[in-house]
């Protein structure tokens, strides 16, 4: 999906944490231009001024809420809105072949089908978690499970501000996922405890726990930057690929 020119970029979910992250940093990518920012019919951001609503200067872009329209002439969508949107976002991406990042969580049983389903026809990229480190914290997590064995069971940990919706956090249960991808331990010996309140970015503990011994490896994020840059550097990457499931670890990767 070669363009000459910045990517246009659409932002969906524009008023929340990410999206107001996503609004501020964008203009430090010169791949990427800002083309439209939704948030759902009825929130009080539509039409307001989305670099205001950022907490930066004016771009005469304002907010609002037919993401369908919004994606025509776009390049690539960054999704952090809402579970209850992602299934009828990701059927507008797929319709106007616009690359998709979707980082947000919580999606339902359904979500699966519809995703393979769109990666026959778009770029997708689908993703729990945009930090570069955190992608890296899986693939040690997924070397750890094989090497250790069926040996050590397996806790996971999380903590997020007290405002955070899903419990436990979706990169808590893609840690799990890559302990249970490890090869030889069982998905049942691994637990999940979430910790919710004051102005906590994200941390994340993954507890190896055998017989005299115990690995931890971990991360924390300090700033929600962290989410947005890796989100904005993995989108642009993502834009140029074929149609496909793409996955953070592609991105490491090939960087």
């Amino acid at each position: 999906m070669k363009r000459s020119g910045p990517v246009a970029v659409v932002i969906l979910g524009a008023p929340g944490r990410m999206g107001t992250s996503l609004l501020r940093l964008l203009p430090l990518f010169p791949g990427l231009r800002l083309h439209a920012a939704v948030a759902a019919s009825g929130n009080p951001a539509v039409g307001r001024d989305c670099g205001e609503l950022a907490g930066v200067a004016p771009n005469g872009i304002r907010v609002r809420s037919d993401a369908e329209a919004a994606l025509e002439g776009a390049g690539l969508a960054l999704d952090f809105s809402t579970a209850a949107a992602a299934s009828s976002h990701v059927a507008a991406c797929a319709a106007h072949r616009v690359a998709l990042l979707l980082g947000t969580t919580g999606l339902g049983p359904e979500m699966p089908a519809i995703l393979e389903q769109a990666a026959q026809r778009i770029p997708l990229l689908v993703t729990a978690n945009t930090s570069l480190g955190v992608a890296v914290l899986q693939d040690l997590v997924r070397a750890a499970a094989t090497a250790l064995g069926s040996g050590f069971d397996v806790q996971v940990r999380d903590a997020h501000h007290a405002a955070k919706l899903d419990s436990p956090s979706g990169t808590a249960l893609a840690l799990g996922a890559a302990a249970a991808s490890g090869g030889r331990l069982a998905a049942q010996r691994i637990g999940y405890a979430s910790i919710r309140g004051g102005d906590v970015v994200g941390d994340h503990e993954v507890h190896f726990l055998g017989q005299g011994e115990r690995l931890c490896l971990s991360h924390s994020a300090t700033d929600r930057s962290v989410f947005a840059r890796g989100a904005l550097q993995s989108g642009s990457w993502l834009a140029a690929r074929p149609p496909g499931k793409y996955g953070m670890g592609d991105v490491l990767r090939e960087k």
